[in-house]
């Protein structure tokens, strides 16, 4: 991203912070249960995964209760799969702003990402709470955790700038998603431990960043599981190549915006 695009950016950043707190209200606009769904959703799939997978299938965590495990995992994840369904239809939805106003257009799906870190603050709390239930104690590694929410971020950002770009082109992009992102979950430790995956599977699984950062989320926050700092520097990388090419494929399609649309 040349100088010139960053001193734009900054010269428009409270935009920013309208959009985003435009998506939070919209999000919520007559729900009868308001920023609760941010607790709701996450946690009523704990339960539902912790009575199949915990009960039925007696998947082994450790010392740790599969419920907050699987808590843990769904935190970052709902982060991410949240921000991209709102983030790909962000320029879609906003027509009449394209074609009318200037002003940076990627600040549409960045909108989406920082309106999302409430749900995620918000959910973060919850999990404070249950791991005083559960008796849970983190370790130093907690110190580690803004590593793991930077890399959770630039990945979303990355991607949200790749499928809102797609979905002015290609309108399919709505339908494919969620299949994508169901898969893209079940490919991500979030109801299973890695110990489950056979050995030589393992490097192949970690090209895939979300699998770093919900390990080493867990890591962060849970006492006596090992720190891999080779697996959180690949996703972190991995992350900080997406948000470039994201960018930069965004940079080069939104000159075309205006006419697609």
């Amino acid at each position: 991203m040349k100088m010139e695009s960053v001193k734009e950016l900054w010269r428009y950043r409270e935009l920013l912070y309208f959009f985003a707190w435009r998506d939070i209200k919209v999000r919520y606009r007559q729900a009868a249960f308001g920023a609760a769904w941010a607790v709701i959703q996450p946690l009523l799939t704990m339960i539902i995964f912790s009575l199949l997978f915990g009960r039925v299938a007696h998947i082994d965590t450790g010392n740790v209760p599969y419920p907050i495990f699987v808590f843990c995992g769904l935190l970052p994840w709902t982060y991410v799969s949240g921000v991209l369904g709102f983030a790909s239809l962000s320029l879609v939805s906003n027509e009449p702003l394209l074609t009318k106003v200037y002003f940076p257009r990627v600040f549409l799906p960045f909108g989406s990402v920082l309106a999302g870190l409430l749900d995620f603050l918000i959910g973060s709390i919850l999990l404070v709470g249950l791991m005083f239930y559960y008796h849970v104690r983190a370790g130093w590694f907690l110190l580690l955790i803004p590593f793991v929410v930077l890399a959770m971020v630039l990945l979303t950002a990355g991607v949200s700038m790749v499928a809102a770009a797609l979905s002015v082109r290609y309108r399919d992009v709505r339908y494919a998603l969620p299949f994508l992102i169901q898969v893209w979950m079940f490919a991500t430790p979030i109801v299973y431990p890695v110990a489950v995956i056979p050995e030589r599977f393992r490097p192949i699984l970690a090209l895939n960043p979300c699998w770093g950062i919900v390990v080493g989320l867990r890591a962060c926050l849970f006492r006596g599981l090992p720190f891999d700092f080779r697996l959180m520097g690949v996703s972190l990388a991995i992350a900080m190549m997406v948000f470039v090419l994201g960018a930069f494929y965004f940079r080069k399609a939104e000159k075309s915006f205006a006419d697609v649309i």
